[in-house]
């Protein structure tokens, strides 16, 4: 299928790779069944193949996993086929269902029927909410470059919260006082006012968060240096169905933190991997960050990794491979426990006092 906002073009394949047909849909829930009733005409369906997948697709991928039909990622041709030929929707339908024929297609797509889908949408209003709040606070600070002497320097100096706070309590005065001083006194009201309310917003969407996280995988932010902001980024990653990963080296990946060969004749050398979500990447580099601060054998492994000839960022690249094996590690628990009806209280006080914890702990030489 090649989506768009309000149409979806579908391609029907054989297995033998002939094209049975290729139609419109309006992307809409009756264009989703009528998309279905068509294909099924042709035979059994063995596998569907979307683009767009995390965007325009993801109506219709929901919908096509609800009727138990396996569903992949469908890669675009890449830019050099591109160039070599033309553009139009029915073609790249076409190119879908050959990217699944061919085996091209091998990603699973996110169901996005459970927590990572509304952590997901949880922190896309908590990102904007704290753009926005930082913005306005810009704008309040740059309307003072060029405010009045008088009220420049009543409110110079002050902190950010304490500029706020002063701001919000700024009368406009009377007809005698200066319309621009006015102005400048009302505009830096409302900034202030609208940093206050986006502070509250973000508030809010973070407490929802951590409840979330905390109530599906408490041992998640238990662990050391795993907050519920970072935890929710990473789950995003994954993803729902986090069984459409192959195991915990195909999470790294998807987080950029595996390392990729880079050797040539006698010189044997992994570089920095550049792809993955960097966001989730960004997570892991916090995590190991405060784990580097608070935890004593991060930070023993950390001074060992040194005198044996590593550097600080290829130590950190060791850490956050780590990190990414022991959060999958703890998806996974909570995924088992949420299928095994445990209440998830009783998953975080099985571990019995005396054992050691895993949190923060660095495996021992394996996987460098």
């Amino acid at each position: 299928m090649d989506t768009h906002r309000d149409f979806h073009v579908a391609a029907v394949l054989s297995m033998a790779g002939k094209t049975l047909g290729i139609e419109h849909f309006p992307a809409t829930a009756s264009g989703y069944r009528q998309l279905h009733s068509w294909a099924v005409q042709w035979g059994p369906i063995r596998c569907a193949g979307v683009e767009s997948s995390g965007n325009y697709g993801a109506a219709l991928s929901r919908y096509l996993l609800s009727q138990g039909i396996s569903v992949l990622e469908a890669p675009g041709p890449g830019r050099a086929a591109r160039r070599r030929q033309s553009k139009s929707d029915r073609g790249d339908a076409e190119l879908a269902a050959r990217a699944v024929l061919s085996g091209r297609a091998r990603s699973p797509v996110k169901s996005g029927t459970g927590t990572a889908e509304i952590a997901r949408l949880y922190l896309m209003a908590k990102d904007s909410a704290v753009k926005a709040q930082r913005q306005a606070v810009n704008q309040l600070k740059a309307i003072l470059v060029t405010a009045d002497p008088a009220l420049r320097e009543e409110l110079a100096g002050l902190p950010r919260r304490a500029l706020v706070s002063a701001c919000l309590a700024l009368s406009e005065g009377d007809d005698r006082t200066d319309p621009v001083v006015r102005a400048t006194c009302f505009t830096l009201r409302v900034l202030a006012e609208r940093n206050e309310q986006l502070r509250s917003q973000a508030l809010l969407l973070e407490r929802r968060l951590a409840d979330l996280i905390r109530s599906h995988y408490p041992r998640l932010v238990d662990a050391v240096g795993i907050g519920p902001h970072s935890a929710a980024v990473l789950l995003t990653a994954m993803g729902d169905n986090a069984d459409r990963l192959r195991g915990e080296a195909s999470f790294a990946a998807l987080c950029g933190a595996s390392p990729v060969e880079y050797s040539s004749g006698s010189r044997q050398h992994r570089r920095l991997n550049r792809g993955g979500n960097r966001q989730a990447n960004a997570a892991l580099y916090r995590i190991v960050m405060t784990r580097l601060r608070w935890d004593a054998r991060t930070q023993a492994y950390y001074e060992k990794r040194l005198t044996e000839g590593k550097t600080r960022r290829e130590t950190i690249r060791c850490l956050k491979r780590y990190v990414a094996r022991e959060v999958y590690r703890l998806v996974h628990e909570g995924h088992r426990a949420d299928r095994s009806g445990t209440h998830h209280d009783e998953v975080t006080t099985a571990r019995p006092p005396s054992s050691p914890r895993s949190y923060g702990a660095v495996p021992a030489e394996q996987g460098q």
